[in-house]
């Protein structure tokens, strides 16, 4: 008996290690967020200044990392399907459909994107990447038999899609190894949203509207 007691507590040991080692384990590619505020200003409150009356802007994506891969996009015919893993369009990082929530509408080149929640997706080209926003639901976890809303981008049609935007490419000078979305020359009434991975950093402009 005392035999069988000291194996049921090494085996209950085991599977304990077990799950704490799985708790403690990150993900293959972590989630990540960038979020910005836009149209409040700083007031004076006592001996402080504090930002009032702004609007939130965020994303939440995954953040694969490169891993000493090469050429992590590919070349010619071939661009892009790497990322893109046999999906129409890229989900603009990894696991989760990559999600938008602005509390004001947005302008890109022009087109107002209405505040809103939106999945976010990027067209691979190349010489010319195309952001997308689109209507798509996102699953939270990932159910092959929910066609209502994607995961990542399998499953991607354009019919949800609200609206489009060229983005700026250009080289980095250094290698980003983990996947960045990033918001970058913020004023109060406009910035970039910008994708940085490896060598490669796409941006598109945008103003805040009202």
């Amino acid at each position: 008996m005392r035999f069988r007691s000291w194996v049921l507590l090494i085996g209950v040991v085991a599977v304990l290690g077990c799950l704490a080692l799985a708790q403690t384990q990150k993900p293959a590619s972590p989630p990540g967020t960038a979020a910005t505020q836009v149209g409040g200003k700083y007031v004076q409150v006592q001996n402080n200044q504090r930002y009032q009356g702004g609007k939130w802007i965020e994303i939440s994506y995954g953040r694969p990392i490169k891993r000493e891969r090469q050429n992590l996009f590919g070349a010619g015919v071939d661009y892009g399907k790497k990322v893109s893993d046999g999906s129409p369009v890229w989900r603009a990082g990894a696991n989760q459909t990559t999600r938008l929530k602005t509390e004001v509408p947005l302008i890109f080149d022009g087109k107002t994107l209405p505040a809103g929640e939106y999945s976010v997706f990027v067209d691979l080209k190349e010489q010319a990447w195309t952001i997308i926003f689109s209507t798509w639901p996102a699953q939270e976890k990932y159910d092959p038999k929910n066609k209502d809303a994607l995961w990542g981008s399998y499953g991607y049609t354009p019919d949800k899609d609200v609206l489009r935007a060229a983005m700026k490419l250009d080289t980095l000078p250094f290698s980003m190894d983990q996947f960045t979305i990033a918001f970058i020359d913020m004023t109060s009434v406009d910035g970039k949203l910008a994708m940085m991975w490896d060598k490669t950093m796409a941006t598109v402009p945008f103003k805040v509207g009202s």
